[in-house]
């Protein structure tokens, strides 16, 4: 990461927390697991997924917790379902985008896991409290903001979470199809915000809790890289690139 951006503190330093976003113009958040506590409801929905879908193949060792942060988490949706696959020695066929969700492929799967999200994330979302506060604050600053996800239900999730007001720009999983973007752990999606937000991602924090999602804001020139540690770990957030990796963001306010 080039951290030539002022102010910009050195990778893995012990700075205080707000020291994180001093002199960035932007932040661009994650979504799930960032803003909302969806990431346990894709989590969930893995789970029921791979659960069902393994049942078919007593032969292979069942799904575990560890499977979601070593395989899925941060990745797009039809990439988590080939890398968990991969993990079991399983090949599918590839299927269609539009597969249905009834159908066993690649696209069929993970067309399975977004019908289970959906009809969890339909119930409401509560965003995280502190997340909320480091928004306004961020807002009230005057720096500008974006959401990027590797998920294709980022909006909707943003507008569950009342929170769509906020975002005039979104990079999910539909944006970066249409513009043939890969997904993180590189770090176009990130540096596509950027652009449409008009400035260079040296002026631009990258903020994630996902490993994929951190190494995608290390393998950028972003000012900084701010981890959120939902799960996956403090010293493994730290280790995949992270500037700073705090419990919650409420932690980044003076």
């Amino acid at each position: 990461m080039n951290n030539s951006a002022h102010n910009a503190p050195a990778l893995g330093t012990a700075t205080p927390a707000s020291e994180a976003w001093t002199g960035a113009s932007a932040i661009l958040f994650d979504l799930d697991g960032v803003l909302t506590p969806t990431a346990t409801v894709h989590e969930q929905a893995w789970k029921e997924l791979f659960d069902g879908f393994l049942a078919g193949h007593p032969e292979v060792e069942g799904y575990r917790e560890s499977d979601y942060f070593d395989h899925i988490d941060g990745k797009p949706r039809f990439d988590g379902v080939r890398d968990f696959l991969s993990s079991r020695s399983i090949q599918l066929p590839e299927g269609p985008l539009d597969d249905d969700p009834g159908n066993v492929t690649v696209q069929g799967l993970g067309n399975r896991k977004n019908r289970i999200f959906n009809d969890i994330v339909s119930a409401g979302v509560e965003p995280f409290e502190g997340s909320v506060r480091f928004l306004e604050a961020v807002l009230a600053r005057g720096l500008k903001v974006a959401v990027v996800s590797s998920s294709r239900n980022a909006p909707a999730v943003l507008a569950a979470a009342g929170l769509s007001s906020h975002f005039p720009v979104v990079v999910d999983g539909v944006v970066a199809a249409r513009e043939g973007l890969p997904g993180k752990p590189s770090p176009a999606t990130y540096a596509y915000a950027a652009e449409l937000l008009g400035l260079p991602s040296a002026e631009c924090v990258v903020v994630e809790d996902a490993v994929s999602g951190v190494q995608a804001g290390r393998a950028g020139t972003f000012h900084s890289v701010i981890g959120v540690d939902r799960g996956a770990g403090r010293e493994v957030l730290l280790d995949a690139g992270a500037t700073f990796v705090v419990n919650d963001l409420a932690e980044l306010l003076p």
